[in-house]
C-alpha cells in the first residue's frame, strides 16, 4: 500500500541509488558515459538525463515546481555537462526527499490531474498510483544504468531495497 512511510522509504532509496550510480559513473570517461550501449536512451549519460527529466516532470505535477524546459524526446540531452548533471541530480533528490517528508495520508487518497503531452489531453489518476509509477520509473531506468555501468566495468553498489536504511 502506498502510504507516507512508503513514499519516504522510496525517496531515500532513490537518493541512495542515484549517488551509487553517479559514483560508479565518475570512474568512466565522458566518452564512455556517452557511448551508445544499445539501451532505449542509448547511453549511460542519456539514460541518467531522461531519469532526471522524468523526476523534474513529476515534481512539477506534484508540487507546482518549474517544468523542465525540454520535451521528453529531448530528455537525453537535458544536462550536457557531467558535473552540472550531478549537482542538479542531488538538488532534485533533496527536493524529492523534502516533498516525501511532507506527504500526508489524506493527500495520497486524492486525484492528480495534469496535462499529458503524449496523449494531448488532461488526465487524472489516483495520487497513490501516480507516486508508485514515479518510483517504478526511477527503478526501471536505474536498472538500465546499473547494467550499462556493470558492462563498462564500473561497480555500483547493490540495489536491494531491503538495504536502504543500512546504506543511508
Amino acid at each position: 500500500m502506498v502510504d507516507p512511510a512508503f513514499v519516504r522509504t522510496m525517496a531515500r532509496y532513490n537518493a541512495w541509488q542515484n549517488e551509487s550510480l553517479m559514483a560508479a559513473a565518475d570512474g568512466l570517461t565522458d566518452a564512455e558515459r556517452r557511448l551508445d550501449r544499445g539501451a532505449f536512451f542509448k547511453s549511460i549519460h542519456g539514460t541518467f538525463n531522461h531519469l532526471l527529466w522524468g523526476d523534474e516532470t513529476w515534481l512539477s505535477r506534484l508540487t507546482g515546481s518549474a517544468k523542465p524546459p525540454v520535451s521528453g524526446r529531448d530528455s537525453v540531452i537535458y544536462v550536457d555537462d557531467w558535473s552540472a548533471f550531478c549537482a542538479r541530480r542531488r538538488e532534485r533528490d533533496a527536493a524529492i526527499l523534502a516533498w516525501a517528508d511532507a506527504v500526508e495520508a489524506d493527500w495520497l487518497r486524492g486525484t492528480l490531474i495534469w496535462y499529458f503531452g503524449r496523449a494531448g489531453r488532461e488526465i487524472g489518476k489516483p495520487r497513490a498510483f501516480v507516486i508508485a509509477h514515479m518510483f517504478n520509473h526511477q527503478t526501471h531506468h536505474r536498472g538500465q544504468i546499473h547494467a550499462m555501468l556493470t558492462a563498462a566495468g564500473a561497480r555500483p553498489e547493490d540495489t536491494d531495497l531491503l538495504l536502504v536504511d543500512e546504506a543511508r
